[in-house]
């Protein structure tokens, strides 16, 4: 029996906003289920979140915005994402999201976004439903 291959996630906190107890919460939890977690911690620009997760080589970010800046900074780093040849990396979200930014966050990219409430449960769960750890030739982990 072939070992199953464990997503690598990387875990960031664009912007200004320096709340970061729910990102380390998520961040723990991914790690408890296994996975590989980077955890880049508070202000990091687009630039420096494609920049880490090309260079470990994961396939997944997860991001955190509770400022209001999460149209522009989710958008841009799925833009320059794809710029650098990374559009197999899944971009998630999660914070304080109006509704109606819903739609165009997953218009720009974002797969998706989690409220404030959401359980870990249910986000590792669609995880485990939509992210394929890359090179693995596995199905979503499971």
């Amino acid at each position: 029996m072939r070992a199953e291959k464990k997503l690598r996630v990387l875990v960031a906190k664009p912007g200004l906003d320096g709340h970061d107890r729910g990102v380390k919460v998520i961040a723990r939890g991914f790690r408890d289920a296994g996975h590989e977690v980077v955890y880049t911690g508070v202000h990091q620009t687009p630039e420096q979140i494609v920049s880490t997760a090309i260079q470990e080589d994961v396939d997944l970010v997860g991001l955190s915005c509770l400022s209001g800046a999460h149209l522009f900074l989710f958008s841009e780093v799925v833009r320059q994402l794809r710029e650098q040849g990374a559009d197999d990396i899944t971009v998630i979200g999660g914070g304080i999201i109006p509704d109606e930014d819903i739609s165009r966050l997953k218009e720009a990219g974002v797969r998706e976004v989690f409220l404030p409430g959401t359980s870990l449960d249910a986000i590792l769960k669609w995880t485990e439903e939509n992210v394929r750890p890359a090179g693995s030739g596995q199905e979503p982990v499971r």
